[in-house]
C-alpha cells in the first residue's frame, strides 16, 4: 500500500509535470536552516549583514546606492521575518517551533533598532532629496521607507521615542498573546446523548462517557452498562461553524455557540491593553486614534472617511437586510410550527444554510464529488495558462527542504520568460498547524542586475480535511477559500518590482485583497468551473445547472452576509477609534454596534471578538475587505466577466495590476486598470465606488 506522502506526491504528479532539481538544501532553500538551530544563525547572519549594509549607507553614496541598500536590509530582514513566521505557523516539529520563535523576537528587536536608527533615516532624507537622481520606482521607496521611519517615531524627541519603541514591542507581544489564547484555549462542549450529533458529523469530536444515575460503585459493578456516551465539541473556528450549521437541536446549537463566542474570556483584557498601548503610540504620533494612525497612508487617509463610507453602506443595506431577517424568521416559524419563534444567534447559519438546499436542491455530498483536490489544483493551472501562457511544474523537494510529507513545491514557468516564481503547497489539516488557510511570503522579488532577478517564493497553507489523502473532495466553500489564497499567490508571483520593498503583496492596505477577491469570482463561474471541475468516477463536467443553483444560493441572502462586514469593519475602527473612556468596555461596545448596524440580537454576555485575530492583524484596517470586495467587483465586471479565461483578461489583471506591486500610487494604479470611475474622491480621502457591488447583490 502506498503511504500517504506517497499517494499525494503521486496526486500531484497528476496535476503537475515535474522537473527535477539538486539534493540538498535547509529548510525553504535556505542552507542555514538545516536544523532548527539555524535559525539562531540565520538572524546571526541578517544582523551581520544589516550592520554592515547601515556602515555602506553611513557614508552617504549616492542616492540610488543608498535607497538599494536599504531595501536590501529589507530583503535581509525579511527573509528571517517572513521564514519565522511560516515556520512558526506549519512546522510539526516544537523545537522547530520554539526556535523560529525566539527567531521572530529577536529579528523583531533587531528591526526596531533599525528603524530607529538616525544614520538611516537621515540617509534616505538625503536620497528623497535627491529626487531627480532616482527613477520613478526609486523615489517613491525613497518616500515609503522615510513614512515607515517615522511611523516608528523616528522624527520625535528622544523620551517620546524610547516610549514608542517600548509600546511597538508592547503591542508585537498582546497581538501573539491574543493569538496564542485563541489557539489554545477554545472552550468545549459536552453533549448527551451523542445521538443529538449528526451521524455524519460525530467523527470529528470527541467521546465522552457520564453515569446517568446512581453512585459510581452501583454503576461499575453493572459493567458499565448505565454508562451514557456523548461527545465533546472543542468550540474552534472550524468546528463551531460545523454544529452551528448542521445541528439540528438547538438547545446544542445554544450551548455551542454561548461556549464558542465567550472564549477565551483571557482576551477581554488582553485587548484592552492592546487598545491602550496602541491609542497611547497614536497620541505620541500626533494621531487622535490608533484608527487614524494605522489609516492615514493608505488611500482612505483617515478613519472618518471609512467611518461615514461605512456608516452609508450600512444604510443603504439596512432594508434589504430587513427583509431577509424576516424570510429567515418567517421559514423557522413553518419549520418549528411556533407562530412566534423568535431567531437567535445560535439559528442564522443553521436555517441560513437549510432554506439555501432546500430552495435549490443542493446536496453537499453530489457538489463535492466534482471537487476533488487533484482536480481543482489543475484548476489553478488552468487560470494560470489561460490568463497568462504560464503553467505550474511540480519540482521535487531537496533533502532538508520540506516541512512535511504533504508539502509539495511548484514552478511557475512562461515559455518565453522561464520561471516567474516558486509557490509552497500546505493543504491539509493537523494538529498543531495554523488553523486557518493564508498565503505567507518566504522571498520576495527583486531587481539584482540588468540580467538578473530575485524569484518570488511564497506558501499557500489550507486546511482541508486528509481523511482520504490526494483524493480529498473539497466543498464549494473550500474552492473559493482556494481561490482566494490563490489570488495573494498570483500578486506576489507575479509582481516584477525594483524592490523587495514592494514585492506582492507588500502594498497599500486598501489594495492588499483585490486579488484575492477578484479570483473568487473565478469561483463562481461555469466557464471556469468545467475546465476543470469534473466527476472523478465517471469524468464529466460539472452540469451548468448545479453551477447556476450554487450561484442562486449564494444570491439568496447578500445582504445580510454584506451587513456582517460592514459590522465587523464598524466595530474594529470602533475599538482603534478616539477613547471616550478606559478600560473600554468592548462586551457592550460590540454589543451595541451589532443592534445598531445589524438586524441580528446578541446573545448577551457573549464576547466573539475576543477571537477574531483580524483585530491584531488588521488592526483598524479590516474594512479593507469590503473596499477590496468593491474594487473587485467593478474590475469583474468592466474587464473580466464577458470572456474571463481570455490573454486580453489576463494580459489586463498581469500587466495593469500584479506587476506592480506597491511600486506604484494605488489609486493612480486603480484607474489605470479599470478607468477613473473605480474610485471616488471623499473628504481628503478615497472612497471605492460601490455601483457595481450594490448591482451584484440586488440593491
Amino acid at each position: 500500500m502506498l503511504s500517504r506522502a506517497a499517494a499525494i506526491r503521486r496526486g500531484a504528479a497528476a496535476a503537475f509535470s515535474t522537473v527535477s532539481e539538486k539534493p540538498e538544501t535547509g529548510l525553504y532553500g535556505f542552507y542555514v536552516l538545516r536544523t532548527a538551530k539555524g535559525f539562531r544563525r540565520f538572524v546571526d547572519d541578517a544582523i551581520e549583514r544589516s550592520d554592515e549594509l547601515v556602515a555602506h549607507v553611513a557614508g552617504l553614496p549616492s542616492a540610488p546606492e543608498i535607497v538599494r541598500a536599504m531595501d536590501e536590509i529589507s530583503n535581509t530582514v525579511c527573509s528571517v521575518i517572513d521564514s519565522a513566521e511560516l515556520c512558526r505557523n506549519t512546522h510539526p516539529d516544537r523545537e522547530f517551533v520554539e526556535e523560529a520563535d525566539k527567531a521572530s523576537m529577536r529579528i523583531y528587536e533587531h528591526l526596531q533598532y533599525l528603524n530607529t536608527n538616525t544614520t538611516l533615516y537621515n540617509a534616505i532624507l538625503k536620497a528623497e532629496g535627491e529626487s531627480v537622481l532616482l527613477t520613478e520606482e526609486a523615489r517613491r521607496a525613497a518616500t515609503t521607507l522615510r513614512i515607515d521611519f517615522e511611523k516608528g517615531g523616528i522624527h520625535l524627541p528622544e523620551d517620546k521615542l524610547e516610549r514608542a519603541n517600548q509600546l511597538n514591542l508592547e503591542i508585537a507581544q498582546l497581538g501573539r498573546k491574543f493569538s496564542e489564547n485563541v489557539m489554545d484555549k477554545p472552550g468545549f462542549v459536552d453533549v448527551y446523548p451523542a445521538s443529538r450529533v449528526p451521524r455524519n458529523l460525530r467523527h470529528h469530536f470527541q467521546s465522552v462517557y457520564r453515569f446517568n444515575s446512581g453512585s459510581f460503585e452501583k454503576q461499575s459493578n453493572q459493567f458499565g452498562n448505565a454508562k451514557q456516551k456523548g461527545l465533546r465539541i472543542v468550540t474552534d473556528s472550524e468546528n463551531l461553524s460545523s454544529a452551528l450549521r448542521c445541528i439540528s437541536d438547538e438547545e446544542v446549537r445554544k450551548q455551542v455557540y454561548i461556549v464558542g463566542n465567550s472564549e477565551p474570556r483571557e482576551n477581554i483584557g488582553v485587548l484592552n491593553e492592546l487598545i491602550d498601548a496602541r491609542d497611547e503610540l497614536a497620541k505620541i504620533m500626533g494621531c487622535k486614534s490608533y484608527a487614524d494612525f494605522a489609516i492615514r497612508p493608505n488611500m482612505a487617509a483617515s478613519a472618518d472617511v471609512v467611518m461615514s463610507f461605512l456608516g452609508d453602506l450600512s444604510n443603504i443595506v439596512r432594508h434589504k437586510a430587513d427583509e431577509e431577517f424576516k424570510a429567515i424568521q418567517d421559514f423557522k416559524r413553518r419549520i418549528c410550527y411556533e407562530k412566534s419563534a423568535d431567531l437567535e444567534p445560535w439559528d442564522e447559519d443553521y436555517f441560513i444554510g437549510m432554506m439555501k438546499s432546500s430552495l435549490n436542491n443542493l446536496d453537499a455530498s453530489v457538489i463535492a464529488k466534482y471537487f476533488p483536490l487533484s482536480q481543482c489544483l489543475k484548476g489553478l493551472n488552468v487560470l494560470v495558462e489561460s490568463l497568462f501562457g504560464a503553467t505550474f511544474h511540480q519540482i521535487p523537494m531537496r533533502d532538508g527542504e520540506s516541512w512535511h510529507p504533504d508539502v509539495i513545491k511548484l514552478s511557475l514557468r512562461h515559455p518565453d520568460e522561464g520561471d516567474l516564481g516558486f509557490m509552497y503547497l500546505d493543504l491539509y489539516s493537523r494538529k498543531g498547524k495554523y488553523p486557518g488557510c493564508a498565503h505567507f511570503a518566504v522571498q520576495g522579488g527583486r531587481r539584482l542586475s540588468d540580467s538578473n532577478y530575485q524569484l518570488p517564493i511564497i506558501a499557500l497553507v489550507c486546511n482541508f480535511s486528509n481523511s482520504s489523502g490526494i483524493t480529498a473532495r473539497l466543498n464549494h466553500g473550500d474552492v473559493e477559500t482556494l481561490f482566494h489564497e490563490f489570488g495573494h499567490a498570483l500578486h506576489s508571483l507575479l509582481s516584477r518590482t525594483e524592490y523587495q520593498h514592494f514585492s506582492g503583496t507588500r502594498v497599500a492596505l486598501d489594495v492588499a485583497e483585490i486579488p484575492s477577491n477578484l479570483f473568487e469570482c473565478y469561483a463562481w463561474d461555469y466557464r471556469v468551473l468545467k475546465t476543470f471541475a469534473l466527476d472523478e468516477t465517471t469524468g464529466d463536467a460539472i452540469p451548468e445547472k448545479l453551477v447556476k443553483a450554487l450561484n442562486a444560493s449564494r444570491n439568496m441572502f447578500p445582504a445580510t452576509e454584506l451587513q456582517r462586514q460592514i459590522f465587523y469593519s464598524i466595530m474594529d475602527l470602533t475599538l482603534f477609534g478616539e477613547q471616550a473612556s478606559k478600560p473600554m468596555d468592548t462586551i457592550s461596545t460590540v454589543a451595541d454596534l451589532r443592534r445598531k448596524h445589524t438586524s441580528w440580537k446578541c446573545a448577551e454576555g457573549t464576547h466573539w471578538h475576543t477571537r477574531f485575530t483580524h483585530l491584531i492583524n488588521y488592526g483598524a484596517g479590516y474594512y479593507s475587505y469590503l473596499y477590496a470586495r468593491c474594487f473587485a467587483t467593478t474590475i469583474w465586471q468592466e474587464i473580466c466577466q464577458d470572456d474571463p479565461l481570455s490573454c486580453s483578461a489576463g494580459s489586463a489583471i498581469r500587466d495593469k495590476f500584479l506587476r506592480y506591486g506597491g511600486s506604484k500610487d494605488p489609486s493612480s494604479l486603480l484607474k489605470d486598470f479599470a478607468g477613473d470611475a473605480i474610485i471616488r474622491n471623499s473628504g481628503g480621502g478615497i472612497i471605492p465606488d460601490i455601483s457595481s457591488l450594490c448591482k451584484e447583490i440586488g440593491l
